[in-house]
């Protein structure tokens, strides 16, 4: 059966897409500061603006996970440099995002060697410069050894987007996610950049399978947690899809389908949960 969203949703949906994208491009980043913590061994991340930034440091150089937005990059360097001041070897892109993926030019033409998976440099390439892109890229997986640690990025079924990286820093035993498990919101299913459910609850099930009781979860956005917080968020997921399937078995438009407000339990702790309930419904077989 054929589902539509009347016209008056269609257009907050658009007027919606458009104050994102007025918002972005009016961001002042001159007050933002970018803060440092310590995940355990040789892994510390960046809160700024953006998605988390990962780093490995010790003598060998800087192995780094994502560069948010490309004004920041300035600070970013400078926070790096009042913990370590040699050089930044490699940047490893977890995902398509400018969020993640804003600062590569401007690293890049530093010299800083980026990598991604395949598809993150395709669909880099049709917004970037070439100085933006990755130059080395893998389809499964690649390790730098770096600092007496193994940096082991691999890739995830698509979940965030068709370009998803996990990093595991095996010898600090802390796992990089990118945006595939945050704290702070539900899971974002990008569809427009390949992202999927299935992979979703794929994806979180490798990384509770490759995560240790003792292992540091740092999220794309967020605080460090732990498999027991991926579990949970996990289980969120399987629970919220499974309410909006039975639904969709009842004939509900997307409109009676959020009425019903099927994340209801969860709200509270993750927010608006429109995003999520619409790559839902429309995955599972709803159509807009």
């Amino acid at each position: 059966m054929r589902r539509h969203l009347n016209l008056q949703s269609l257009l907050l949906c658009f007027a919606s897409l458009t104050l994102v994208s007025s918002a972005y491009a009016q961001q002042d980043f001159s007050n933002v500061e970018i803060i440092s913590h310590h995940v355990a061994g040789s892994v510390y991340y960046l809160e700024g603006r953006g998605g988390n930034i990962g780093l490995s440091i010790g003598e060998d150089g800087i192995v780094m996970i994502d560069d948010q937005y490309a004004p920041l990059t300035d600070k970013i360097v400078a926070s790096i440099r009042n913990l370590n001041d040699g050089e930044i070897r490699f940047l490893i892109n977890t995902h398509v995002h400018g969020d993640h993926t804003g600062g590569n030019e401007n690293l890049g033409n530093r010299g800083v060697l980026i990598l991604a998976r395949d598809e993150v440099r395709v669909r880099l390439a049709e917004q970037a410069s070439e100085a933006a892109l990755p130059v080395l890229t893998y389809s499964e997986a690649i390790t730098i050894h770096l600092n007496g640690e193994e940096v082991y990025a691999f890739s995830v079924p698509p979940a965030h987007t068709d370009g998803d990286t996990f990093i595991y820093f095996k010898d600090s035993d802390v796992v990089h996610t990118g945006d595939v498990f945050r704290t702070t919101a539900f899971p974002v299913i990008d569809t427009n950049n390949g992202g999927t459910l299935k992979g979703t609850l794929e994806a979180l099930g490798r990384l509770i399978g490759v995560a240790g009781p003792n292992t540091k979860i740092l999220p794309g956005h967020g605080v460090v947690s732990s498999r027991d917080d991926v579990m949970e968020f996990r289980d969120m997921v399987l629970d919220v899809s499974g309410q909006v399937a039975g639904l969709l078995e009842m004939n509900m438009s997307y409109e009676q389908v959020a009425a019903a407000d099927p994340s209801a339990a969860y709200n509270a702790q993750y927010g608006d949960p429109d995003r999520f309930l619409t790559a839902l419904f429309t995955e599972l077989g709803g159509e807009l």
